[in-house]
């Protein structure tokens, strides 16, 4: 028998995607975990299933950049756990190039896993949740969201997009019952590759994951009378 709370988390890590999975794990969610390293996701989906005894973790290896992926890998998580009523989207990449650096086929990619693949990750959930009435639509979004810096179109287009797709969702379905929400993560989130990247940032210059996640399941409990359509987050010490 499937359990009647499913979380599907796109995008996942060892950062923020194993923290929002692990966290609606914690409240005895099913989860399903989808990236393109099927290694990483083996041994996330070990950890939650360890942590917390009865809870079903899913591990699929998709191409977000695929449609028939990412199809393919919904059919399968409606197949073993059942209809999914969270969807969090993490899937995000980014090029640092200039506009006459950048190769279409570059812009093309950045697109696709930014943007392009949250729409179709939400196809797959939607009638479900609108037969249900009920459902929740999170979605990882970035400073670049809301401002397009130099050498950063390859990010800001995609997620910009990503921005127009949550506030389109959230008015199309939140009548029928779905909340939609865009978090905004500005700032860079503590993780190992980031230590490396930037080891003089100290931590609370970062943000965390687990607090992060924490956020996105304050989202999902959010009573249907207050609902937030956009949420951003930063560290206390980050410039805005």
């Amino acid at each position: 028998m499937s359990s009647s709370k499913i979380a599907v988390v796109v995008g996942v890590g060892e950062g923020l995607g194993s923290s929002i999975a692990h966290r609606f794990a914690s409240e005895d969610f099913d989860v399903a975990l989808i990236a393109r390293n099927e290694d990483k996701l083996t041994a996330i989906q070990s950890s939650i299933e360890k942590e917390k005894l009865g809870v079903k973790a899913l591990s699929i290896a998709a191409d977000v950049t695929e449609t028939e992926s990412i199809i393919s890998a919904f059919d399968k998580i409606k197949s073993d756990l059942g209809a999914p009523n969270v969807l969090i989207y993490n899937a995000g990449i980014f090029k640092i190039k200039g506009i006459l650096e950048l190769t279409p086929e570059e812009f093309e990619y950045c697109w696709q896993v930014n943007c392009s693949g949250a729409f179709i990750a939400a196809q797959q959930v939607l009638p479900a949740m609108v037969e249900q009435k009920k459902g929740t639509i999170l979605l990882t979004g970035a400073t670049a969201g809301l401002r397009g810096s130099a050498n950063f179109a390859a990010l800001a287009v995609g997620k910009f997009g990503l921005r127009a797709l949550s506030q389109s969702l959230a008015r199309e379905f939140a009548p029928q019952g779905i909340h939609v929400a865009h978090v905004i993560i500005d700032g860079l989130i503590n993780t190992k590759k980031v230590q490396e990247m930037a080891p003089n940032r100290q931590e609370h210059e970062l943000l965390s994951p687990d607090a992060i996640a924490e956020n996105y399941w304050n989202l999902h409990q959010q009573h249907p009378t207050t609902w937030t359509l956009e949420l951003d987050l930063r560290p206390a010490v980050e410039k805005f």
